[in-house]
């Protein structure tokens, strides 16, 4: 089996990383984290161009027609530069539902509007006081004429404050059902919330919001779909970041004096690096097969729990090591380890922690009648 990127998504990958490098550095990315909106709009028009805004939408709806592994490698990129622009959260995930709609009509308008950078997407399914895995949706859709209204509250929604539709998550006559509902409609309000890593999104209250129904086959299969994909590209965006990470701790080591000589030269130092290099390698292992499994189409849910299981604990150590390696320089605003460590956090505690996912796979080791190791 091979496991190096083709000819196109390297090359994906070359322009992923030119645009968005030219974009940040570190000065750049504290300039824009200040902004009302919290990315670039002028980013986001330079990948629209290039088609990476519409990846994994077929090229029938007017996307690129690429897939997740594709996907997977410009989120990668994402995680070396910290680009803040909202790639997974405004386009892959909610892109899931509208990519399995049976409304042609309303798919395609979406996709077309997805993919050129004039509509930006949310997707709104956890809710107030949810732990993951959410035991049941309290949103809930009513009847009303020829549509739907929804009433129910949504926290916290990445996106959320600045897309212009939002893919949202209710209960219709006891059974999960999705919708789109224009952000701007009457009854939905937003306020909006600051991550940990200062990136944005909103709690959105629907108070009698009139929605569309978005028709799919199986809504539950969808939901648990978008689960998985999200789960599977911040797996692949924290990879980068922790490539970021490493490549500065080293440069550092190599650059940084002490006693006369570099840092590179305490055998306990370059020990703690090898240590990181490894917990690297183990985080793009199995972050490289959920994403395989995933473009197979094979939506495993416990697939992307062990990988997000590892990037947690792989985060934590290279974090953990990349901060100390640098001394207090690390913390500072000014130094980019520390906005790299912080969408570190911020990743390992989106859709759950590792703790979550590892209690999920615990309780899932009856079902199992055999355990082989290969």
């Amino acid at each position: 089996m091979d496991f190096e990127l083709t000819e196109e998504q390297t090359l994906l990958r070359d322009t992923a990383r030119e645009v968005l490098g030219r974009a940040y550095d570190v000065e750049k990315l504290r300039d824009v984290a200040e902004t009302d909106r919290g990315w670039s709009e002028k980013v986001w028009g330079s990948l629209a161009e290039i088609g990476i805004l519409g990846l994994p939408f077929s090229e029938e709806d007017g996307g690129a027609g690429a897939g997740f592994a594709e996907t997977a490698v410009v989120a990668g990129e994402f995680g070396r530069s910290l680009a803040p622009e909202p790639f997974i959260t405004g386009m892959a995930t909610p892109g899931v539902a509208i990519a399995a709609t049976t409304d042609d009509a309303l798919r395609g308008q979406i996709v077309e509007a997805v993919a050129g950078g004039e509509l930006v997407l949310a997707y709104a399914h956890e809710e107030p006081g949810d732990r993951w895995p959410a035991a049941a949706l309290s949103t809930t859709a009513t009847a009303s004429g020829d549509g739907h209204t929804l009433t129910g509250t949504k926290v916290p929604v990445l996106a959320g404050d600045v897309a212009g539709k939002i893919v949202v998550t209710a209960t219709l006559d006891g059974a999960p059902t999705l919708f789109v509902v224009d952000a701007d409609a009457s009854g939905v309000t937003r306020t909006p919330l600051r991550t940990h890593d200062r990136r944005r999104a909103a709690r959105i209250t629907f108070d009698g919001a009139a929605a569309t129904h978005l028709p799919v086959d199986d809504a539950a299969a969808v939901i648990t779909k978008a689960e998985v994909v999200t789960q599977t590209l911040l797996c692949a965006e924290a990879v980068g970041a922790m490539e970021q990470a490493l490549d500065q701790t080293t440069e550092y080591l190599k650059s940084r004096k002490q006693f006369g000589v570099p840092l590179k030269t305490f055998q306990a130092l370059t020990h703690r690096a090898a240590n990181m290099y490894v917990e690297l390698e183990l985080a793009r292992s199995i972050s490289t097969y959920a994403t395989m499994r995933l473009a197979d189409d094979d939506v495993d849910p416990a697939t992307a729990s062990r990988a997000k299981l590892q990037i947690c604990k792989s985060a934590r150590l290279i974090g953990q090591e990349t901060i100390q390696l640098h001394g207090g320089i690390g913390l500072t605003a000014e130094y980019p380890v520390g906005h790299v460590v912080s969408r570190l956090t911020a990743i390992a505690r989106t859709i759950g922690t590792a703790d979550d996912h590892l209690r999920v796979l615990s309780d899932s080791v009856a079902d199992h009648d055999m355990l082989t190791l290969i």
